[in-house]
C-alpha cells in the first residue's frame, strides 16, 4: 500500500524519470487496480487535495510586501477616527474636562478597548489643543487606557524579546512626552506601569531613569525662567532685560508705555512700548567715550523664554584702538570671585606651565539696551532721546543705526533743510534727464 501510495505521489508530481519506475512495478500498479480501485481512488483524492493545499500556501507567502502597507493604512485611519472623536465631544470648548470625557466615551465603547495604542497616540497629539500637556493627572488617565494584565511578560523568553512592542513603545512615547514638558511621574503612574507591563518593562526602566535624573536637573538653573510668563510687553521686557544684564546696579526706564494716540487729522495712531535698561558702569564708559568715534544702535538680536521670543537692541561701540587704551590699575577687591591676577608662592616644578591659555576677543564696549514693539529707527530715535537725559555726550556723538543688514546715520535736520535738499535732488535729476536726452539728439 505504502508503494502504490507512493507512485501516485510521483504521478501528480510530475518528476522526470517516472516512465522508468512506472515500467518496472507495472506489475504491482495493475494487481492493485484490478484488487482495489476504491483504494487507489481515495489515495489520488488525498494527493490532488493535499497539492492543491500547497498552491494556496505558495499564493499567500507570494504577497507578504503588501500587508505592512494596509496595516500602516489601518491605524491612520483609526487615527484619524480617534482624532475626530476629541473634536466631536469637545465641540468648540476644549478644556480639560472635554479632553477626560473624550477619554471616557473611548473606555466606555468597547470592554477589549480595541485600538487603544491608536487612541493614545492621537490623544498625545492633542493635548496642547487642549491645554493639558503639563497635568500629569490627564497623563495618568491616558495610561489607565491600556488594558492590566495583557501584556505582562509570563517567562524569561518574552521578557528577552520584547514582549508587545507596540504597546510597550506607545508606555515609553507617553513618558517621553511628560520628559520633554518636565513633567515628574508619581507614585501612582508607577502602579499603572507594573501593572500594564511588569516590572521589567521597558516604559518601567524608563519610569526609573526619568525618576533617578529629574531631580538631579531641576534645580541645577541658577537663573530658572518661570513657568507663566508676564503677559504685559512692559513687564516682559522689564523681565527679559534684567536677565539679559545680570548686574544688580544696572536700572531699567520705561520710557514709553503702549498705548493709542489721535493725531491732528483724527488717525488713530498705536504707539508702541519702550524699555531700556543701563548700570552705572556703563555710563560711566560711555562718559569717556571718545566723540570723533560713532556709536552703533544695532539689532534685533533674539532673546528665547521657554516659548516665547522677544527681541532686543544695543548702543555700542567699536573695541578702542591699541594707541588709545590706558592701562588703570585694577583693585584685587573688586571681584574676589574672579580675581584679575594671581600672585602664588607655591613650589614650581621644572615641568609647571606658568602661563594662562586664554583666548583674547577684542569687543566693543556695550552702553545700553532697550526692548520696544517696533524694531524702526523712530522709535529707537525716542529712546536715544531719553538715553540723553543720563548720557549728554551722545548730542556730540554721531550715531549710526544697523537694522537687518541696513545702515543709516542719525541726521537731525529742520523742516527748511530737508526741503532744500529734496528741492536740488529734483534739480539734479531733471538736469540728467535733459543731458540725456541732449546726447541722443
Amino acid at each position: 500500500m505504502t508503494r502504490i501510495r507512493f507512485l501516485l505521489q510521483l504521478q501528480g508530481l510530475g518528476q522526470v524519470g517516472l516512465s522508468r519506475f512506472a515500467a518496472q512495478h507495472g506489475a504491482l500498479l495493475q494487481s492493485a487496480f484490478c484488487r482495489q480501485p476504491n483504494l487507489i481512488k481515495n489515495a489520488q483524492r488525498q494527493v490532488i487535495k493535499h497539492f492543491h493545499g500547497s498552491l494556496v500556501c505558495a499564493k499567500r507567502n507570494s504577497v507578504p510586501s503588501a500587508q505592512p502597507l494596509n496595516e500602516d493604512k489601518k491605524s491612520n485611519d483609526s487615527a484619524l477616527i480617534h482624532a475626530d472623536l476629541f473634536d466631536h465631544v469637545s465641540g468648540t470648548f476644549k478644556t480639560k474636562a472635554t479632553f477626560n470625557k473624550a477619554i471616557d466615551v473611548f473606555i466606555k465603547s468597547d470592554v477589549r478597548r480595541r485600538g487603544h495604542v491608536e487612541f493614545i497616540y492621537a490623544a498625545l497629539k492633542k493635548m496642547p489643543e487642549f491645554g493639558v500637556e503639563r497635568d500629569l493627572a490627564v497623563y495618568n488617565k491616558l495610561l489607565d487606557v491600556f488594558p492590566k494584565g495583557v501584556f505582562v511578560p509570563r517567562n524569561f523568553i518574552q521578557r528577552m524579546f520584547n514582549h508587545y512592542p507596540r504597546q510597550q513603545e506607545c508606555g515609553v512615547q507617553i513618558l517621553e512626552q511628560m520628559e520633554n514638558y518636565g513633567i515628574m511621574p508619581n507614585l501612582e503612574t508607577k502602579v499603572l506601569l507594573v501593572q500594564i507591563f511588569g516590572e521589567k518593562g521597558h516604559p518601567v526602566r524608563k519610569y526609573q531613569r526619568i525618576m533617578y535624573w529629574f531631580p538631579k536637573f531641576k534645580e541645577l538653573n541658577p537663573w530658572p525662567i518661570p513657568k507663566d510668563l508676564p503677559t504685559d510687553p512692559v513687564d516682559l521686557a522689564r523681565f527679559s532685560l534684567a536677565r539679559i544684564a545680570d548686574d544688580l546696579d544696572a536700572q531699567v526706564t520705561v520710557y514709553q508705555v503702549p498705548h493709542t494716540d489721535v493725531t491732528e487729522k483724527g488717525e488713530h495712531v498705536t504707539l508702541p512700548h519702550i524699555v531700556g535698561i543701563q548700570s552705572p558702569n556703563q555710563i560711566e564708559l560711555l562718559a569717556k567715550h571718545n566723540p570723533d568715534r560713532p556709536v552703533f544702535i544695532e539689532g534685533p538680536f533674539p532673546l528665547w523664554l521657554r516659548k516665547t521670543c522677544v527681541h532686543y537692541y544695543i548702543l555700542r561701540a567699536d573695541p578702542t584702538p591699541a594707541d588709545e587704551k590706558e592701562e588703570c590699575p585694577y583693585d584685587p577687591e573688586s571681584c574676589l570671585a574672579y580675581p584679575l591676577a594671581l600672585d602664588l608662592d607655591l613650589d614650581r616644578d621644572m615641568g609647571d606651565d606658568e602661563t594662562f591659555d586664554v583666548e583674547i576677543c577684542n569687543e566693543g564696549p556695550v552702553f545700553a539696551m532697550c526692548m520696544t514693539g517696533q524694531g524702526d529707527e523712530a522709535t529707537l530715535n525716542q529712546w536715544l532721546s531719553g538715553l540723553q537725559q543720563k548720557n549728554p555726550i551722545l548730542g556730540q556723538v554721531p550715531v549710526l543705526f544697523l537694522l537687518e543688514g541696513r545702515t543709516t546715520e542719525l541726521k537731525i535736520s529742520s523742516d527748511k533743510e530737508s526741503d532744500s535738499q529734496n528741492s536740488q535732488h529734483e534739480d539734479h535729476q531733471t538736469q540728467d534727464r535733459r543731458s540725456k536726452v541732449e546726447a541722443n539728439r
